[in-house]
C-alpha cells in the first residue's frame, strides 16, 4: 500500500507569482493546494490552468486562520467555478453551509476541513465523526497542540474513515512527518503557510518522507525549542544508510512528563535530549548511567526490553575531536561558563588528566564546578598565556547570542567552540587570526550523535555520513 502523499501549498498575491510558486511546488509533490484566498483577486481558472499534479482549491477565510475577506456566497461560486473547471478536490470549511456543492458532486473531492487555533477539544471522535457525516469524501482536522499531549489525543482519534489530522504548531510538527502513524491521506508541505508547516524540501531530504512506513521506529530529540536541530538530519541520513525502517523527529514538550506521555503512545525507541530536559529528564527514567550522573546531565535515551537508560554522550563527542589534534595529559585547560556544557567539558578533560579551570563571570558557579572535576577557579577573562586549551561552553557566539566571549585570542593554542551556528563563530575567527589550532561544535555535535547511533542500533554511521548530512543541513537553511 502507497504511503500518505505530499501536497504542497502554494500561495501568491498576483497571478503571475501565483504560477511561478506553483511551478515551482509541482515537482516533487504528489498534489497541489491552490490557495485562491491569497491571492488579491481569486482566479481559479488562472490558478489550475496547465498544472501538472491534481489539485485541491481552498479559499480559507479569515475566521478560520485564511486571507479570504468576502462574502459566503462568493466564496461559494469561486469553489464552484473551481469544481466546473476540473479541480480534482475542493476545501470546503465544516461550518460554511456549501451543502449544495457537496451534494453536486456526491461528496467526491471534497475536503471537509475544520481548524481550531485554541486548543486541542477533548471530542476529537465526535467532531470527526460530525464533519464525516456531511458525505464529504476526506475530513481534515487542524487543531493547535501546546504539547505533545495533544498528539496523543489526536493519534487515538484516528478514523477508520480517510482523513488528515494536523498537529499546528511546534509541538505538533511530528503529526506531519508521521502523516503514517497518524492514517492521514497525505501531509501538507510549505515553508511558513502553516504553523509548524515544513518545506517540501525538507520533508523529503530531512526527514525521507516517502520511507517512512506506518509501523516505523521513532525515535527523536527532546527540546525546546527543537525545530531548527540538525540531529534529525544526521539520523535520518543514518537510518537510511542503514536501510532500517526507522525515523527521528523533532519533539518540543512541555515538560518532562508530557514528553513520557507521547514516548509511550508512540513506543518510542530512542531520544537525544537537549536544553531545557537534560536535568530533569532524570525523574522519567529507570536508569541513569555512571557517567551521565557524574556530568549531571543525560542527552542520550536509550530504550532496553521496555527500561528507559539514559546516559551521556557529549563526552565522547567532545573529547573525538580534540584527541585527533593533541595528547590532553597534562594540558592546561580553561573552560568558559558555568553551566551544563562546561561541567560535562570539565569532567572529561579531568578525567584524561588535564589540568582543568572554569572561567566564568559567576564566580560562585564556577567554584561549584571547579570542586566538582577536581579544578580550579580562574578569573574572567583568564589570562591571554594561561592556557593551552581554550573552550567556550558559553551561548555567546551563537545566533541567539551574537559577539564573542573574550575580545581577543593572542595565544598560539587550540580554540574549541562548542557553539556550531554560525559557522565560523566570533571566536573562531579570531582564533584562526592568532594561529590557533580550531575546533568548531559541529564535530562534537556530529561525534556525539554517531554514538547515539551506535547505542541505538549497534552500528556505526559510515564515516563523513553524518558530518555531510549536517553541512548539508545548515547550508540548505542559509539558502
Amino acid at each position: 500500500m502507497a504511503g500518505p502523499q505530499i501536497c504542497a501549498t502554494v500561495t501568491g498575491r498576483s497571478t503571475d507569482a501565483f504560477r511561478t510558486a506553483r511551478t515551482a511546488a509541482e515537482p516533487d509533490a504528489d498534489l497541489i493546494e491552490l490557495r485562491l484566498d491569497t491571492m488579491d483577486r481569486p482566479d481559479p481558472a488562472a490558478a489550475l490552468n496547465g498544472r501538472r499534479r491534481p489539485a485541491i482549491v481552498t479559499c480559507r477565510p479569515v475566521r478560520e486562520g485564511g486571507h479570504f475577506a468576502g462574502s459566503e456566497e462568493e466564496r461559494r461560486r469561486i469553489l464552484e467555478d473551481a469544481c466546473a473547471l476540473g479541480a480534482e478536490f475542493v476545501d470546503v470549511e465544516w461550518d460554511a453551509g456549501f451543502d449544495g456543492l457537496i451534494r453536486s458532486r456526491g461528496g467526491r473531492g471534497v475536503v471537509m476541513s475544520r481548524h481550531d487555533f485554541s486548543g486541542t477539544p477533548s471530542s476529537l471522535s465526535d467532531l470527526l465523526n460530525e464533519m464525516h457525516a456531511s458525505g464529504s469524501e476526506i475530513v481534515k482536522l487542524a487543531v493547535n497542540t501546546r504539547s505533545l499531549s495533544d498528539l496523543v489525543h489526536l493519534l487515538e482519534a484516528r478514523p477508520p474513515f480517510e482523513a488528515i489530522l494536523i498537529g499546528l504548531g511546534a509541538a505538533g510538527v511530528s503529526s506531519r512527518i508521521l502523516a503514517a502513524r497518524f492514517g492521514s491521506r497525505w501531509t501538507y508541505a510549505g515553508d511558513g503557510v502553516a504553523p509548524g508547516q515544513l518545506s517540501t524540501t525538507r520533508l523529503l531530504q530531512e526527514f525521507r518522507f516517502r520511507r517512512i512506513r506506518p509501523d516505523a521506529a521513532v525515535y527523536g530529540v527532546l527540546g525546546r525549542p527543537v525545530m531548527n536541530s540538525l540531529s534529525s538530519a544526521m539520523h535520518n541520513a543514518g537510518f537510511d544508510a542503514a536501510g532500517l525502517n526507522a525515523v527521528y523527529v523533532p519533539l518540543e514538550a512541555s515538560d518532562v512528563a508530557d514528553f513520557r506521555r507521547f514516548a509511550a503512545a508512540m513506543d518510542l525507541r530512542g531520544a537525544s535530549v537537549t536544553i531545557p530536559f537534560k536535568v530533569d529528564v532524570t525523574s522519567q527514567l529507570d536508569e541513569v548511567s555512571p557517567l551521565a550522573t557524574a556530568v549531571g546531565a543525560v542527552n542520550t535515551i536509550v530504550v532496553t526490553n521496555h527500561r528507559w537508560i539514559g546516559t551521556n554522550t557529549d563526552v565522547d563527542g567532545f573529547l573525538s575531536p580534540l584527541k585527533r589534534r593533541a595528547a590532553i595529559r597534562g594540558l592546561r585547560a580553561t573552560v568558559l561558563g558555568a553551566g551544563g556544557a562546561a561541567r560535562a567539558v570539565g569532567y572529561a578533560l579531568a578525567q584524561e588528566g588535564a589540568k582543568v579551570s572554569i572561567s566564568a563571570r559567576r564566580t560562585d558557579a564556577a567554584d561549584t564546578i571547579a570542586r566538582a572535576i577536581g579544578g580550579r577557579t580562574d578569573s574572567w577573562p583568564p589570562p591571554a598565556d594561561s592556557w593551552d586549551l581554550l573552550v567556550n561552553a558559553t551561548p555567546v557566539g551563537s545566533r541567539a547570542v551574537p559577539g564573542s566571549p573574550v575580545s581577543s585570542v593572542a595565544h598560539h593554542g587550540i580554540v574549541y567552540d562548542l557553539i556550531y551556528d554560525p559557522n565560523p563563530t566570533e571566536l573562531m575567527q579570531l582564533a584562526a587570526e592568532a594561529k590557533c589550532e580550531v575546533i568548531g561544535g559541529l564535530d562534537m555535535l556530529v561525534a556525539q550523535a554517531e554514538r547515539q547511533f551506535e547505542l541505538w542500533t549497534g552500528q556505526r554511521p559510515p564515516a563523513g555520513l553524518f558530518a555531510d548530512a549536517a553541512a548539508q543541513a545548515i547550508r540548505k537553511r542559509e539558502s
